[in-house]
């Protein structure tokens, strides 16, 4: 069976986005392919974003803000959304989930702290769901 891809996309893909894909990225390894795209990108990560991932372990500067493209949804078996509206194309067949998460940009580190939270439990919850028979832990010794 081949890995599934996770696309998570939101408007400025600096943030949420970015959080999502690093957090997948570091709990899932190499058995989900992970891509983040935006539908109007920023120039640049959203450094508080970047901050608290890195107090988790996880660096994202290595991804940068993306625009989304009708290829990106096409190459995807899961598109994950977070605030992108109609924005966002929809191909059929593929699953579709929007993630009600609140914008970090221009948020404090507490702020965005919780919002990372939020994030971590969406992307367990989703790794459970594409993966339910692995017996590989994760970077936190868990199991899923």
């Amino acid at each position: 069976m081949s890995r599934p891809t996770v696309l998570f996309v939101c408007i400025h893909n600096a943030g949420r986005s970015q959080m999502a894909a690093g957090y997948l990225a570091g709990l899932a390894g190499d058995r989900i392919d992970v891509r983040s795209a935006g539908s109007d990108p920023a120039d640049q990560l959203n450094p508080v974003a970047i901050e608290a991932m890195r107090e988790e372990g996880i660096d994202i500067t290595t991804g940068a803000p993306a625009l989304l493209t009708v290829d990106d949804v096409r190459q995807a078996d899961v598109v994950i959304t977070m605030g992108c509206g109609d924005a966002c194309p929809i191909v059929p067949g593929k699953r579709y989930e929007d993630w009600a998460l609140d914008d970090p940009a221009g948020q404090p580190l507490d702020i965005v702290r919780r919002i990372r939270n939020d994030i971590r439990e969406h992307v367990e919850r989703l790794i459970r769901e594409l993966s339910p028979a692995s017996d590989e832990p994760n970077a936190s010794g868990d199991v899923y």
